[in-house]
């Protein structure tokens, strides 16, 4: 194992970013200079998002494995800039490492990291380092482009319009529950072995999301611009007040139509969980949900991987799911919150 001071900061960089190829004609200068450098189309216009990660809050490294950190640590800056209808481009990374991880950790970090960036074209251009007494600390921050009248934000939705998601909803939370049922199961004991049988893909949904670039090449080659759209981070029901709220309009779901996987059926059931409230409130899905005028209802019903879950209503109707037994019930933002002291 090597000691990172060994190469001081600026020999941990080349280290991290050697043999780094650009493949976006925007980036112009990448590591190695003050700053990177980058040129838009004159009518494109430039997204910016960023996202900080930190230890024993947004993950748990006890059974979270360093490069799949990285992949989704990047993953899920480039699913807010799909979010907004455009194309991520460029990523810079800062990090907090304390003194307990070594050079190898740090690359089995960027590992991760320089995969995300391989597998959805995007080029990392810069970053920073530091040391850190509060565990391990990522920030990126990801800029994108997208033509200007081809953005769409949280706040274009009108009444009608119908809401739509895609894939489905709560085994990413499920995933959670999982991992965090072994970690207790295999305190004190050595030679435990984790039991993720016949529940891989909720694990895959938690540790390894994937952004939805698929979904946005779909709903543009089947010529639909959403009215209004944003990931499911923090949960389908927090997300869905935010576009309401931003837009000054209601909504009503319908309980029967939210997408969820046997696997995170099942395993709602082993945990005597209650499998809607986990899809509403979850979180961690990096789905997308979006709106689209009702005469694209024909359209949307074509695009494989989007489910129509309700619709836009006037304000005054407020923010609704309609039950099986058509009852209904209001929507609250119960989702991650991550500024509750209590969570993790």
């Amino acid at each position: 194992m090597s000691e990172i001071s060994s190469l001081g900061e600026f020999g941990l960089i080349d280290r991290l970013t050697e043999n780094i190829q650009h493949v976006n004609p925007s980036t112009l200068r990448g590591v190695g200079d003050d700053a990177a450098v980058m040129h838009y189309e004159p009518h494109n216009d430039v997204l910016v998002t960023t996202d900080l990660l930190l230890e024993n809050v947004h993950f748990d490294l006890t059974y979270v494995p360093l490069k799949h950190l990285g992949y989704k640590a990047a993953v899920v800056n480039f699913s807010d800039i799909y979010a907004m209808n455009g194309t991520p481009r460029q990523i810079t990374v800062s990090l907090g490492i304390s003194s307990r991880f070594t050079l190898e950790h740090v690359e089995e970090l960027y590992a991760g990291i320089r995969l995300a960036c391989e597998v959805y074209g995007v080029d990392l251009v810069g970053g920073d380092t530091s040391a850190s007494h509060q565990g391990l600390v990522i920030s990126i921050t990801c800029i994108g482009e997208a033509p200007r009248d081809r953005i769409v934000y949280r706040d274009g939705a009108k009444p009608t319009d119908l809401i739509c998601v895609s894939g489905d909803l709560g085994a990413a939370y499920m995933g959670l529950q999982l991992l965090e049922r072994e970690k207790v199961a295999s305190a004190g004991r050595k030679d435990f072995v984790p039991d993720f049988a016949g529940k891989e893909y909720l694990v895959e949904r938690q540790l390894k999301p994937e952004a939805r670039r698929d979904i946005i090449e779909r709903l543009d080659k089947a010529g639909i611009k959403p009215t209004a759209m944003m990931d499911i981070s923090d949960g389908l029901s927090s997300e869905l007040i935010h576009i309401c709220t931003q837009s000054k309009t209601g909504c009503r779901i319908y309980e029967d139509r939210i997408p969820i996987d046997y696997q995170t059926a099942v395993m709602a059931e082993e945990l005597n969980m209650n499998l809607v409230t986990a899809a509403l409130n979850g979180g961690e899905d990096y789905e997308l949900l979006f709106t689209v005028p009702l005469t694209d209802h024909e359209k949307v019903l074509k695009v494989e991987g989007v489910h129509v879950i309700g619709y836009i209503t006037e304000e005054k109707l407020g923010c609704a799911m309609i039950t099986r037994d058509d009852a209904e019930i209001t929507l609250k933002a119960q989702g991650w919150n991550p500024l509750r002291d209590e969570q993790k």
